[in-house]
């Protein structure tokens, strides 16, 4: 594989050209991994609104008809629907985990097994979320395991 980096004109758009012989899932899955760092979701909170870059969102939580954006140590309201979240961003490595929280697999330091088929998710920052045994067999083929 080859690999040119060139810094653009002044006035020009930063632009990412990709030539490939087969287009598969991991090119696929790379694409939208470039696509992340740049991508940032509108949250609110009593000081008004800010926008989140989508790398630095731990996990969504739907609580009480409202969903809530956790940071490392912030918690901001979102306007959307968990399952509007779900399908926006999965390809990004966010995944559904349970009825009402959708995690950031990079977030993830550890996972460790729970009683009934059941798995709890150690995130970097500390907290810890239950993955519910509906999800653990979707996060182990997302994951590789």
């Amino acid at each position: 594989m080859k690999i040119t980096i060139e810094t653009p004109g002044q006035g020009e758009e930063d632009e990412i050209i990709i030539r490939c012989a087969t287009f598969d899932e991991e090119l696929l899955r790379l694409i939208y991994k470039l696509k992340i760092v740049r991508e940032k979701l509108a949250v609110f909170s009593g000081q008004g609104i800010f926008m989140m870059p989508l790398k630095e969102i731990y996990y969504f939580e739907s609580v009480d008809n409202k969903v809530f954006a956790y940071g490392k140590t912030q918690v901001y309201e979102v306007r959307k629907k968990l399952y509007e979240l779900e399908n926006d961003y999965e390809v990004l490595d966010f995944l559904r985990i349970s009825k009402s929280t959708i995690v950031h697999l990079p977030k993830i330091a550890h996972l460790a097994p729970l009683f009934h088929g059941r798995f709890e998710a150690v995130l970097k920052n500390g907290e810890k979320l239950v993955i519910s045994r509906q999800y653990v067999a979707m996060m182990k083929k997302k994951l590789g395991i």
